[in-house]
């Protein structure tokens, strides 16, 4: 039987009018901003891993810092419960606005300033500060709607948190980096962060701000949009300029593929030179110079050509360079080139420059392009090679880094013909001699017989290869007898690339593996300063 009197909640206190509307509201607020301080989180590691290359090690520094961070937040948030919507909205709106413009913020930290390091732990705190604010908050902003037993709440505040984080991880790299890009999806999640939190402030809290209040929410919201929108029409512009920063030469093309960062430099023809020098770079590492790439290539293909040859398989080099050396033989009838990106096989394809200097090699009908990964590839692959060309980025990445195991190298051995060869580029034996010998050694613990060389790469310096084949007999490191001219090596450039000076002698170091990735270790610590 009604009695009349207003409906009593858990403690006695008097509930709101549409207390079920306001409490959905309050959590899918929890929900968004869980689910754009995901995103921060996301797109400070990414950006890490474009321009440092240590994706294990800028994850560490994000999560640790911003956790951290989060937990003093959320101390720093006690006092400002008594104005707890007040508090929140502003608290979003900072958050969204340096949220939104930490990618842009910290790329140029890195183009100009040279203070990456710095700038991503300061980020990284301010926005776990912020972010870890918000729990106190909201769960204040909750019980003030219907008063309900403490574990209830929390329960309640982070099954929507939770739930958020799930869609900020899945949205990051299927929706904001595809149609979006790193910076303006960063901008995008900004936006979406200040409407989320003034939406519920200024409907659900809207009587708890006072006048002054008010005046203060409106003249941020408008200082927020105006500067993100700001970033957002400059951003193509800013990441042109911060970019052309970081290269020498100037950038002709330039495009953020799903893995990675492809940029082609062209220098201005100089005075005594007949050619401008065409650069390609993926994240940042030089992978050719068109002076000399011709050294390099020559020294990785034409040894491992003298033999069986009909059967190519190509690991990498989808620039289509190392295919135009396998193809200048004539009795070869197949080359499978297994290169996980296809924007730099398309580049390769259809940019006149890089065209002209690959001879429209993956255009051949001899050859055969699949865009896969290619330790994948090699678990399922039923087919038999003569010859196995792993022209593989470094390995100072860890999704670079598998490509240099035992376990990798064991895969190629079983897709070898008998009498096939495999040969490696191995890094450089002068400037990192561990990553080159351990490479070394992982090869021949997968079943392999090497042959060490090196040659000088101006661009690169001392660049060292491996020859290989199964069992434990050496190959000859000799040029086929029906070798192509060639404008660097020849026989006696070849045989003394087999010598090794006292100063870039063998050194005793353990094979690289999947659970133990020493390569990456090596790289890391060798390159560090080059």
């Amino acid at each position: 039987m009604s009695t009349g009197a207003p409906p009593v909640v858990d403690g006695g206190t008097e509930a709101r009018p549409h207390w079920r509307l306001a409490r959905a509201a309050v959590l899918v607020a929890v929900f968004v901003c869980a689910a754009c301080g995901l995103v921060y989180e996301l797109a400070l590691v990414a950006l890490g891993s474009y321009l440092i290359g240590d994706t294990v090690g800028q994850a560490s520094i994000v999560l640790g810092v911003m956790v951290f961070a989060m937990g003093v937040g959320a101390l720093v948030a006690k006092p400002l419960q008594p104005r707890a919507a007040a508090a929140f909205a502003v608290i979003e709106l900072t958050l969204a606005l340096l949220g939104g413009l930490s990618v842009l913020g910290l790329y140029a930290a890195f183009a100009w300033l040279d203070l990456y390091g710095p700038a991503l732990v300061g980020t990284a705190f301010v926005l776990g500060l912020l972010i870890g604010a918000e729990i106190p908050l909201l769960m204040v902003m909750l019980q003030r709607i219907r008063e309900q037993a403490a574990g209830s709440a929390v329960a309640d505040l982070f099954a929507a948190d939770y739930v958020g984080a799930l869609l900020g991880g899945l949205a990051f790299p299927f929706l904001l980096i595809p149609v979006f890009g790193q910076l303006k999806g960063a901008l995008v999640v900004g936006a979406v962060n200040a409407v989320a939190g003034l939406a519920l402030v200024c409907t659900v809290f809207r009587r708890e701000l006072s006048r002054r209040a008010r005046l203060v929410l409106g003249a941020g919201s408008v200082v927020v949009a105006l500067c993100l929108g700001y970033a957002w029409v400059t951003a193509a512009d800013f990441e042109v300029t911060a970019r052309q920063q970081l290269y020498r030469d100037p950038v002709v093309y330039a495009e953020r593929s799903r893995y990675q960062e492809i940029v082609l430099t062209r220098s201005v023809r100089e005075v005594g030179h007949a050619d401008s020098d065409l650069r390609l770079f993926l994240n940042g590492d030089l992978q050719f110079s068109s002076v000399d790439e011709y050294r390099y290539h020559e020294a990785l293909v034409h040894p491992a050509m003298r033999g069986p040859r009909g059967d190519v398989l190509v690991l990498g080099a989808g620039d289509g360079l190392a295919v135009r050396e396998i193809l200048r033989y004539p009795d070869v009838r197949r080359v499978t080139v297994v290169d996980l990106d296809p924007a730099v096989v398309a580049l390769a394809s259809t940019v006149p420059q890089l065209r002209a200097l690959n001879g429209g090699s993956l255009d051949d009908p001899r050859v055969r392009v699949l865009n896969t990964d290619a330790f994948g590839w090699l678990r399922t692959a039923a087919e038999r090679f003569d010859v196995v060309v792993a022209d593989l980025p470094d390995p100072d990445e860890t999704a670079t880094a598998k490509l240099y195991t035992v376990e990798f190298y064991a895969l190629i051995r079983s897709v070898l013909a008998e009498q096939g060869r495999l040969v490696v580029q191995s890094g450089s034996p002068y400037f990192a001699p561990r990553s080159y010998w351990s490479i070394d050694a992982s090869v021949r613990e997968a079943g392999f017989a090497t042959v060490p060389y090196h040659v000088d790469v101006p661009s690169f310096g001392d660049w060292g290869f491996l020859l290989a084949t199964a069992g434990t007999v050496p190959p000859v490191l000799e040029l086929p007898a029906d070798a192509p001219r060639l404008r660097f090596l020849d026989p006696d450039v070849l045989r003394a690339a087999a010598a090794f000076p006292p100063d870039r002698a063998r050194l005793n170091v353990p094979p690289s593996t999947l659970l133990q990735p020493r390569v990456l270790d090596y790289a890391r610590t060798e390159w560090r300063g080059y």
